[in-house]
């Protein structure tokens, strides 16, 4: 349990580092913004696609039942917000923010999950999932943060919200998961799983590929395909 729960704060001292790096260069990080957005739209798609998703079948028949879920609670939401919250004349970016940062951190919130669960079933399967896992500490921490910075949020909130969502969910998770994670059966990871897809689904497809494509840069393209293989590349190491 406790070696689950420090290897997911080690995760989220990796998600800090790329908020902080990301924070430190924010005049740069304005002029590529749309980089930042298509790498992310890569990773979301790309891990929700290729890792999420068959993990989640993998526990659970009923997964794409989840994943629905998933994608219309956060639909609903970014209608409730724009409706309800956002009474600004950049509202959208608002809700883009968030949306991402809803969908972030829940499934940073699984991360941790995830660590307890795999510790659970040995300390070796712990290490190896742990290690896929904290790959994309640094990168989520850097398009988090940017994407709300890109949204209309101000730098501080920014950096405060982006490391809570990011970062400090993932140990809440570990933490949450820890008590009863022998009692955790697999279908309901399986469900938790595919509503975390879902909500990726919805911020990249119906968010951040159109933003990408409403300020279209010369390499977005490029980003786009470094964040897919970026994500391809934490699933195959995950699943090594």
């Amino acid at each position: 349990m406790w070696l689950a729960i420090a290897v997911s704060m080690l995760g989220a001292l990796v998600t800090s580092a790329g908020v902080y790096a990301v924070r430190n260069h924010e005049p740069w990080t304005r002029r590529n913004r749309s980089y930042f957005i298509s790498f992310a739209a890569g990773v979301l798609l790309a891990a929700a696609l290729l890792h999420l998703i068959p993990e989640s079948l993998s526990r659970n028949p009923s997964a794409p039942g989840g994943i629905l879920a998933g994608f219309l609670f956060l639909h609903l939401l970014n209608r409730f917000v724009g409706a309800k919250v956002c009474d600004r004349n950049d509202a959208a970016g608002y809700r883009l923010g968030v949306v991402a940062l809803l969908g972030i951190g829940f499934h940073s919130f699984l991360d941790g999950i995830t660590y307890s669960v795999a510790f659970a079933a040995g300390e070796l399967t712990g290490l190896l999932i742990a290690l896929g896992l904290i790959l994309h500490e640094f990168p989520e921490g850097i398009v988090t943060y940017s994407l709300l910075v890109c949204s209309g949020f101000s730098d501080r909130r920014a950096l405060w919200l982006a490391l809570a969502a990011a970062g400090f969910s993932t140990p809440l998770g570990a933490i949450f998961a820890a008590p009863f994670v022998d009692r955790l059966q697999p279908p309901l990871l399986g469900l938790l799983l595919a509503f975390s897809a879902g909500s990726l689904l919805y911020v990249g497809a119906t968010h951040l590929l159109p933003e990408a494509e409403r300020m279209p840069a010369k390499f977005s393209l490029v980003a786009l395909a470094a964040g897919i293989i970026t994500a391809l590349a934490i699933a195959m190491a995950s699943a090594v």
